[in-house]
């Protein structure tokens, strides 16, 4: 296994990294590091033999975390910051349909389900009702926001 980030490279962690109890004085479950804040390579190592985890110093939050290579890009790679997060409660800006059927008329409230990315195109997986499907921030406002109701 060739480690794809070098000692010293600066990083941009693409998922929100939680603590998995590992970590110190803070709860299971509680935010370590934000999507979107970059780091420094400060150390590779393996985990279980399979897998390389890379030491990563966030400068401006105070911690060093470990990462996984697919939760990691390189600091110059483009980068589309995300405006809602997981179970953040959202509205549509507009009726949303789907196969010529609504499926969500305009100010309709979902939840997001997960935040997707692609080169260039940020997504996210919203939950109205029972069914999930995939919406482009553009169509989404926060719950409390006026200017989709």
């Amino acid at each position: 296994m060739k480690p794809a980030y070098e000692y010293g490279e600066e990083v941009r962690l693409i998922r929100n990294v939680r603590n998995d109890g590992t970590y110190p004085g803070m709860e299971v479950g509680e935010l370590l590091i934000k999507r979107g804040s970059i780091g420094c390579v400060y150390d590779v190592g393996t985990y279980l033999q399979d897998q390389l985890i890379y030491r990563v110093h966030f400068l401006y939050q105070g911690r060093t975390v470990g990462c996984r290579e697919e939760e990691l890009i390189r600091a110059t790679d483009e980068w589309i910051p995300n405006r809602f997060e997981f179970r953040d409660r959202v509205k549509t800006r507009v009726a949303l349909s789907s196969e010529g059927q609504i499926i969500a008329e305009k100010g309709t409230v979902g939840e997001i389900q997960k935040v997707m990315r692609e080169p260039g195109r940020m997504y996210y997986l919203v939950r109205f009702g029972d069914d999930i499907y995939q919406i482009p921030e553009q169509a989404l406002a926060g719950e409390d926001d006026d200017d989709a109701s």
